[in-house]
């Protein structure tokens, strides 16, 4: 046998041989009745935190306010992504404590669990430092950014709050998705 011809009986094996391997978990979900494929559901893996992860231990104050941000997201009709970008940005505004006026300590006159403003149109004060009327104010400004759902949380956060330390919202991304996984359904 020629050498040429010996090399190319040889790829056309290899192809053939390459093609049956992967071909072959293809064609095993393929139904046998009609021989049409099966459909495989894919999920997509949640977004993996950014940068280094905080972390506080919570009190029952701060527990019931992530019970009320799950809920106000749940009445919103929103998923989980939702409350876990509202329940990082509450713990990067204010710990998840519903603050009132903090007196020279406050920055301007920002309230409540999200630190949101009267004087930015936010609400009353005293809606405000409501955990169900702050969090679906901040779940509304959520919706109105294109794409919010597949963004990097900080970047979504970012967008609704317009803070000075845009990044900050990253580092309670793992805490936030531990709380939802652990409230969501309780």
């Amino acid at each position: 046998m020629n050498t040429i011809f010996r090399k190319s009986l040889l790829s056309v094996a290899g192809l053939a041989f390459a093609g049956g391997v992967f071909a072959g978990p293809i064609a095993a979900h393929a139904n046998p009745v009609d021989g049409k494929p099966v459909a495989v559901a894919v999920q997509s893996a949640a977004p993996k935190p950014q940068g280094e992860q905080s972390h506080i231990t919570l009190n029952d104050e701060q527990t019931a306010n992530v019970k009320a941000i799950i809920a106000a997201t749940k009445k919103a009709g929103l998923p989980e992504r939702a409350a876990v970008i509202s329940i990082a940005t509450s713990l990067q505004e204010s710990k998840l404590e519903n603050l009132g006026h903090l007196g020279d300590a406050n920055d301007h006159d920002s309230l409540g669990l999200f630190q949101q403003r009267p004087t930015s149109g936010w609400g009353t004060p005293e809606q405000i430092t409501d955990p169900a009327y702050s969090t679906t104010a901040f779940l509304k400004g959520l919706k109105q950014v294109d794409g919010w759902q597949d963004m990097a949380l900080t970047e979504a956060a970012q967008t609704v709050q317009v803070s000075a330390y845009p990044d900050a919202y990253a580092q309670w991304e793992q805490q936030a998705t531990d709380l939802v996984a652990q409230h969501w359904n309780s």
